[in-house]
């Protein structure tokens, strides 16, 4: 070891005599810089999707972000614990809708008719259990196949005769409305037993605190396993991943949500039924979209549909496929719109429902034009419409300003939608 001017062992002195840093100061400053540099490059890797078209779900979590910031700031019992528990109940039933629209959007096509086929299949299920005594086990049943029937011959009938399924699904939307008033029939009003199956799907409660904690922790847990097996396979082949602290972060934040949002329900009533089985159908949807020959094909025929019909892809059998699957998640929609307010009238499945459902699917980043998005889409766009109702109710806001503000991030997350494909399009990615 080389000394230092007063012959005590010491740190090396550079070529010019002047003496080094400390070691602990050195290594201190190599992980600055190394911070520094990690920084700079994610900042870069934004600017580059930026750029490119490639925002996710960034938008949408941004301006979801300052919806709570916002109403909080205006009422301190906005995040309580009893509001977010019944925001999350509240989406549910429109949210289960809204997922079925992501998978018509994933085509390039749209289903005007969810509303009605949800009402539909809440009157048959009323009529047939309420009025004829069947059980509620089977009549729910035969309210879910009703959404899935009517779903199919929607979609068999677009395909076959390849009229746009707007104008199919906006004659569907006046004669399933027609049908529903017709099961009905003369007294309009069918009431729900209050204790029964259906009104238990957003009336029960896990109480244990654990029921909560356990299903943050296997979700958390399914995010590390698929995230770092995509990644293993994708590194196996050669092809482009994500780093091993990259997949960590993103269970990291997964972890903070999930657990985050256990404990508060546990501060309430505890876990919703209605929650719970929301989040595992959309996440099962998503695994048959992204996971699936089934799902593949729905992003093929987004991209292009000719392209999809020279590749020798059943144009038929998907588009049928894929409003069968909005005719059904209408109808399970339908029957927890029903639970929640435990009646089922003429009213049922009109009003705002079909435009927040189709709301919630594009601000949550699904693409109009086609072949981009996911189910997780809808939830994040629910969530954006709910907590902008349940922030207008408790600060007493006017409802018509309500409309105006989900009017204005609507047509943000259009323009954001259409500008994305642009950017896409200079990139040749689109």
């Amino acid at each position: 070891m080389r000394r230092v001017a007063d012959g005590s062992p010491g740190e090396r002195t550079p070529p010019d005599g002047e003496p080094r840093p400390p070691r602990r100061a050195r290594l201190a400053s190599r992980a600055v810089g190394g911070g520094t540099r990690a920084v700079r490059g994610g900042v870069g890797l934004l600017r580059h999707k930026v750029r490119a078209g490639e925002l996710g779900s960034l938008p949408v979590v941004l301006v979801l972000a300052v919806v709570w910031i916002t109403f909080q700031s205006l009422n301190e019992n906005y995040l309580s614990p009893r509001n977010l528990s019944n925001l999350c109940v509240d989406i549910v039933g429109t949210g289960l809708i809204a997922v079925g629209i992501v998978f018509v959007l994933l085509i390039g096509e749209l289903d005007l008719s969810v509303g009605s086929i949800s009402g539909l299949a809440a009157a048959v299920f009323a009529v047939l259990n309420v009025n004829h005594g069947v059980p509620e086990w089977l009549a729910l049943v035969v309210g879910v196949l009703t959404g899935t029937v009517a779903g199919t011959v929607q979609g068999f009938s677009i395909a076959r005769t390849r009229v746009p399924a707007f104008v199919v699904t906006l004659a569907g939307l006046l004669t399933w409305n027609g049908l529903m008033l017709a099961v009905l029939g003369d007294s309009g009003t069918v009431n729900l037993d209050e204790d029964g199956l259906v009104a238990d799907l957003t009336g029960y409660y896990f109480t244990q605190d654990a029921v909560a904690y356990a299903l943050a922790g296997a979700a958390t847990a399914a995010v590390f396993l698929v995230a770092d097996r995509d990644r293993r396979r994708r590194l196996s082949v050669g092809m482009p991943h994500r780093s091993l602290p990259a997949v960590t972060a993103r269970t990291g934040v997964t972890a903070v949500v999930a657990f985050g949002t256990a404990y508060l329900l546990n501060r309430f009533q505890g876990l919703p039924l209605a929650l719970l089985i929301f989040l595992v159908t959309v996440a099962g949807l998503d695994v048959l979209l992204r996971r699936t020959h089934y799902g593949r094909q729905v992003y093929a025929l987004g991209g292009s549909i000719e392209a999809a019909r020279r590749a020798s892809l059943s144009v038929l059998r998907v588009q049928t496929a894929v409003l069968a699957v909005s005719g059904t998640m209408a109808a399970i929609g339908g029957l927890f719109l029903a639970s929640r307010i435990t009646s089922v009238s003429q009213s049922s499945g009109s009003g705002v429902l079909l435009v927040n459902a189709i709301a919630a699917a594009v601000i949550g980043g699904t693409s109009l034009f086609g072949g981009r998005g996911t189910t997780w889409s809808a939830v994040l766009g629910m969530l954006v419409i709910q907590s902008i109702a349940s922030g207008m109710a408790i600060t007493d806001t006017p409802p018509a300003l309500q409309f105006v503000i989900t009017g204005g991030v609507l047509f943000a997350a259009v323009v954001i939608d259409a500008l994305s494909r642009h950017s896409q399009e200079a990139h040749g990615r689109a």
